[in-house]
């Protein structure tokens, strides 16, 4: 999606810093401990997917803002419809999903799905080291 925008907008002359930013803002939107040292823009989008998806920072607000909102955006079978259309972005690259949430949502929708494990990973890495490093077991 990134790669699609990013193009997009740089058919439409948008400068390369304004471009570098909306990549970041998508492609950081779920990644914790990254945002805060990034742009304002970039925080506020992973705040708001956090508040809109998880919840997060729901007690902040009073009930009047939170009638507000789901006012103007209802939420539609929001919980139900969230995991399968989130799914849909990435279930014809499954193998992506390595060391992120989209694993958890592999898991759960498609029976029998194997996470890679990264400290399995590394052991083999590790076993095929000539000279290993003792340290790491």
């Amino acid at each position: 999606m990134e790669a699609t925008l990013y193009h997009a907008l740089k058919s439409h002359g948008l400068p390369k810093d304004q471009l570098q930013l909306v990549w970041d803002t998508i492609a950081l939107h779920t990644t914790i401990g990254i945002v805060e040292h990034k742009e304002p823009e970039v925080a506020l989008m992973y705040s708001g997917v956090g508040l809109d998806v998880m919840g997060e920072g729901y007690e902040h607000l009073t009930e009047t803002n939170r009638v507000e909102i789901i006012k103007a955006f209802p939420r539609n079978d929001f919980k139900k419809k969230i995991i399968p259309t989130f799914f849909g972005g990435f279930e014809h690259k499954t193998e992506t999903t390595f060391g992120n949430i989209k694993a958890d949502v592999c898991a759960y929708m498609i029976p029998n799905f194997e996470r890679k494990n990264y400290s399995a990973t590394l052991k083999c890495w590790v076993k095929s080291l000539k000279n290993p490093i003792t340290s790491i077991k």
